[in-house]
């Protein structure tokens, strides 16, 4: 007896779309995880886009593909991620902290300030999020006093 044709693919149920990765978008998600945790930054990107592209409301998903971004120099991409996870989790502190990172690298200090704020104030117990928030409003004077570039 011939495989069934899967209906969204048209393909037989042993078949899979060339370049695709096998599994489904949580054993994606856990495959990028292992990923990043390698230090395969790029790869677990492509990988976590594939899969934040099937499960478009999956936070957690969002929250993997933002670091694996970061991690991989895409600091562009990690901070649109960021920006869409905080939105999705206003109260998320990590979120506020990856945009706020994000944002610092690509020179946009004051809005960086205000998200790294947000982290500090949500989790005062995180060392990190103050020594960023530190580090952010210090380039930030330093650019506001008396000849400065």
């Amino acid at each position: 007896m011939p495989d069934e044709l899967d209906a969204e693919t048209g393909r037989s149920g042993g078949e899979r779309e060339p370049g695709r990765p096998g599994g489904g978008p949580y054993e994606w998600l856990q495959r990028g995880l292992a990923l990043l945790a390698d230090g395969e930054a790029a790869a677990a990107a492509t990988l976590l886009a594939r899969a934040h592209a099937q499960e478009p409301t999956s936070t957690g998903i969002l929250e993997a593909l933002a670091r694996a971004q970061y991690d991989a120099g895409d600091v562009t991409a990690a901070a649109e991620s960021f920006r869409h996870l905080a939105q999705a989790r206003p109260a998320d502190d990590y979120a506020h902290f990856g945009l706020g990172l994000s944002l610092s690298r690509l020179g946009r200090f004051g809005l960086a300030a205000e998200h790294l704020a947000m982290a500090h104030a949500m989790r005062p117990d995180r060392p990190e999020y103050a020594d960023r928030l530190r580090q952010v409003r210090a380039t930030l004077a330093a650019r506001q006093s008396p000849g400065s570039p």
